[in-house]
């Protein structure tokens, strides 16, 4: 059955038509009204243990040393584009949250609407309500954002497939919400 999930996700991604054609942008085009929406960086297998507990990094899939070389490597391609003291907003998830952390651009804070559904399908609406209401409530002359999620929200609120590490720009204080592009981060 997980083999089967995964298979539908991936192909979900290879299909997906919404903004798959997106510019890429560098992070020298990210100014006011921009969100960088995330995926945690590299953390090798798929979903989580049966025993996942937040809170507890020992009960989930966490980010290895590469993945760690990653989020520390995006961190600097935005720091060298000038992009520090941001809001950072997480997944609550211990890869995300260390992702996060990594990338050095400024304080974190766990959101819960950015969390993985990835085997609670079942919160997938509401919690998408609650993230795009986020990003519609947020000044459209905002500083840049920063969201460190998963897959699945990235897909779920913009179309695109988001490789690990890979980050998905869109407009803040839009309905629906608005792809910018790719932001091109690796070094």
């Amino acid at each position: 059955m997980r083999r089967l999930v995964l298979l539908v996700l991936v192909l979900a991604g290879l299909t997906a038509p919404a903004h798959a054609d997106s510019p890429t942008i560098t992070p020298d085009d990210i100014g006011p009204g921009h969100v960088i929406v995330m995926r945690h960086a590299l953390a090798p297998g798929t979903g989580d243990p049966p025993d996942l507990t937040l809170g507890d990094c020992g009960t989930q899939r966490n980010l290895d040393d590469r993945g760690r070389a990653q989020a520390r490597a995006l961190g600097e391609a935005l720091r060298d584009a000038g992009l520090t003291g941001l809001s950072v907003l997480s997944s609550q998830w211990c890869r995300c949250l260390e992702t996060a952390r990594l990338l050095d651009v400024g304080e974190v804070r766990p959101f819960p609407p950015l969390n993985s559904f990835f085997r609670w399908r079942e919160r997938e609406a509401d919690q998408m309500a609650a993230l795009r209401d986020h990003l519609a409530s947020m000044p459209a002359d905002a500083p840049p954002t920063v969201m460190v999620t998963h897959q699945v929200v990235i897909s779920s609120l913009t179309g695109v497939f988001a490789r690990s590490g890979e980050a998905v720009v869109v407009r803040a204080g839009t309905r629906p919400v608005a792809v910018v592009g790719r932001l091109a981060l690796e070094r």
